[in-house]
């Protein structure tokens, strides 16, 4: 009983890593704005830059969990 709560705390996790980045971008009334300013650069602009990083981290723990639960008998 132990693994099957340990089974979907880990796809719960993996969802939940995959839904973030769709969701800090697809909510635009929050960062649309001018400031605050990076380098000059709006916040609109640079919000959404640093999400490119942002999802390659986030894809890349969901990978890895979804990896160990395969390993897994």
């Amino acid at each position: 009983m132990a693994r099957t709560g340990h089974h979907r705390l880990r796809r719960v996790a993996t969802a939940v890593l995959l839904l973030v980045p769709a969701a800090g971008l697809l909510w635009v009334p929050w960062y649309a704005g001018a400031s605050p300013r990076l380098a000059g650069t709006p916040f609109f602009y640079w919000y959404q830059l640093a999400w490119v990083p942002g999802s390659g981290l986030c894809l890349l723990a969901a990978y890895a969990l979804t990896r160990h639960e395969h390993r897994d008998p």
